[in-house]
Order: C-alpha cells, then sequence, then structure tokens
C-alpha cells in the first residue's frame, strides 16, 4: 500500500528562542488526498522539548496550514500549533495570541540571517580566526569575494516556491555570510506559517551543506557588522485606504505608548542591535520618519507618493522572534477600526 509523508512542525519551549521540532507520520494514500482538514491532531512528548513535565508529558498538535515538501517524494509539510493535553492553547503557543479574524492586517516579513559554517563556527565568508574585507561590498553583491552561499539562497528559494510559500525576493545583506528572504502574506497567521515553514526549509537544507542558520540579532558582538532583524511591513484597511498624513501619523504615535510590550516579544539579545548604529534606532528610543531607516518605524516614500495609502514598516523585530507574537503586538497596538 501506498504512503504518503507528512511532517509535523513545531515551536517548542526553548527560552529565550524558541526552536523548531518535527516529525513524520505515514498515512495510507487511500485516507489522504492532501487537504488541512484530513491531517488528524498528533502528540508529541513534551518533557523533551521544554514543554511538560515528564509524568504528564503528553503535547497535542494541532495542524493549522498544510503545503507540498518540495525535498521528499509523496510528503506535506504540516505546520502545527501546541495545545495542552486538554485541548487548550499552550503557553509557548504564540500563534493562539493573534487577534485578527477577519485577516484583515496583512504582514511582510523581512528575515535576515548568517549562514555558519560547523566546523570552523565563523560566517561563511569569514577566515578562521580573523575578519573578510570591512562591510560595504557585500549587500546585494556579486562574485566569489562578495557573495558566500549564494547555493543555498537559491535552492532555498526554489524549495519555498515548490512548497507555494508566498516567498517575494532573496538578497545578500551587509555582512558576508548574511542574507535575506520575504516573505508576504494576506493574514497575520498565514504570514507567521510561511515564515516558519520558510525557517525550517532553510535549516534542512543547511543539512546538506554543513552550514547552520544564525538567528542571533547580533551574532557578531560588539563589532562594526550589522546584525540581523526581521522587519514587519504592516498594513489593514485604514492603513491601505485612509489617504491621510494625519492618520499614518497617529497610527504611529499608538506605538510610542507600546514601546515596552512589543520590544518584549520582538527578540532575545535585540538590545544587542539596536544601539543607534547599523539602520536601526535604539532600543530605549522610539521614533519614526519617511524613509528614515534609523528610525523606530518607517514610513515608506512610496505610501507618500501614492498619497498616503499603503502600510508601514516596524525596523525593530530581530531576526530571532516569533513572527507570531511580532504580529499580534503590532495588531494589539493598532487596534481595529
Amino acid at each position: 500500500m501506498s504512503k504518503t509523508k507528512l511532517e509535523y512542525i513545531w515551536l517548542d519551549g526553548s527560552t529565550p528562542t524558541q526552536g523548531l521540532r518535527s516529525k513524520t507520520k505515514l498515512v495510507d494514500n487511500s485516507e489522504f488526498s492532501g487537504k488541512l482538514e484530513e491531517c488528524p491532531v498528533w502528540s508529541f512528548d513534551g518533557s523533551s522539548t521544554q514543554q511538560a513535565e515528564g509524568g504528564s508529558s503528553d503535547c497535542l498538535l494541532k495542524p493549522v496550514a498544510i503545503y507540498p515538501d518540495p525535498q521528499r517524494r509523496n510528503a506535506y509539510l504540516v505546520m502545527t500549533e501546541v495545545l495542552n493535553s486538554d485541548g487548550s492553547a499552550h503557553s509557548s503557543n504564540g500563534r493562539a495570541t493573534i487577534k485578527d479574524d477577519d485577516d484583515d492586517f496583512w504582514f511582510g516579513f523581512e528575515q535576515e540571517y548568517f549562514f555558519y559554517d560547523i566546523d570552523t563556527n565563523n560566517p561563511l565568508g569569514f577566515p578562521e580566526g580573523g575578519y573578510p574585507e570591512p562591510q560595504g561590498p557585500y549587500y546585494c553583491g556579486v562574485g566569489a569575494k562578495n557573495a558566500y552561499g549564494r547555493q543555498i539562497v537559491e535552492e532555498h528559494m526554489d524549495a519555498c516556491i515548490d512548497a507555494g510559500l508566498n516567498i517575494e525576493g532573496i538578497n545578500a545583506e551587509v555582512a558576508a555570510g548574511q542574507w535575506e528572504f520575504q516573505i508576504f502574506a494576506k493574514g497575520a497567521r498565514s504570514a507567521g506559517d510561511q515564515i516558519w515553514v520558510a525557517r525550517y526549509l532553510l535549516e534542512r537544507i543547511g543539512e546538506d551543506y554543513g552550514v547552520s542558520i544564525n538567528w542571533h540579532p547580533k551574532p557578531l558582538g560588539d563589532t562594526d557588522w550589522n546584525g540581523s532583524g526581521m522587519h514587519a511591513n504592516f498594513s489593514n484597511t485604514v492603513l491601505r485606504t485612509c489617504g491621510s498624513q494625519a492618520k499614518f501619523e497617529e497610527i504611529c504615535e499608538r506605538f510610542r505608548g507600546t514601546v515596552k510590550e512589543c520590544i518584549a516579544v520582538y527578540g532575545a539579545y535585540n538590545d544587542q542591535r539596536l544601539t543607534g548604529k547599523h539602520e536601526t534606532a535604539a532600543i530605549t528610543d522610539f521614533s519614526y520618519g519617511i524613509s528614515d531607516r534609523g528610525a523606530s518605524i518607517r514610513i515608506p516614500v512610496l505610501v507618500v507618493e501614492k498619497g498616503w495609502k499603503g502600510w508601514l514598516e516596524d525596523r525593530r523585530p530581530a531576526s530571532n522572534a516569533d513572527p507570531y507574537q511580532v504580529a499580534s503586538a503590532i495588531i494589539d497596538t493598532v487596534g481595529h477600526e
């Protein structure tokens, strides 16, 4: 009897940054046609993922999104959220905190990251025990002296496309061995699902190259090398249609009162990245401005050109942030109108 592979993916309870976990469920083809509703709720040992005690370790995996698995035969990627054994949302379940049932909010996440060689524990392009030439030629760079890991990036982009993720672009970033991909979705939950699955695919592809993915927002410490963010571009019906500079500025001002709440879920060690240098605002400040990449929130110049209709970019989320929690904080701040 032929089988289909279902790779159940979930977020563990690691702190301060959650990690990805997955395991494979085999189902008979006669009982599965590729639909989400055909994916059963499954369970796992939460005591092995920092999500339960050994004496009562069962946690549930509720399927929330399904995508073709581009790297395996007869297979699908099943994004899940973690529930307690009684069916309630687990405390590690950031997806369950999102209050946007009508998907009025759209999100585009710009996911930055570093490639690290697992043998040398250095970013790709960094000589052992030293540094390459200073940053400058690496951003959107071309050539063996400027772009490190392009083959992995290209393979990952194709895998995302083949999986049906709405990846919208890639580029080499400011530091050597640093890259970015962008995901857009109409709906906060869908955007979060797709970022996590894209992260999963990148981690899995890296296995074949002996390369790990470093999501830390400032992996090179207190140096002149850029950190990594996950800029959150967001809009709702008001932002997309209002045509009012005053309304945009009013919405930006709402974030001034929720700095503490936002920063709390914008990624661990983000204070090492948000220093006021390297295209960031200081973590202790709040600002916004048109086309200002040094502000907390950037108002894109295209918004002005389109008569104050479009979106905003919160530049504070770190590369290791949970997109579900980031989206939840933004939605709570902006509110529903």
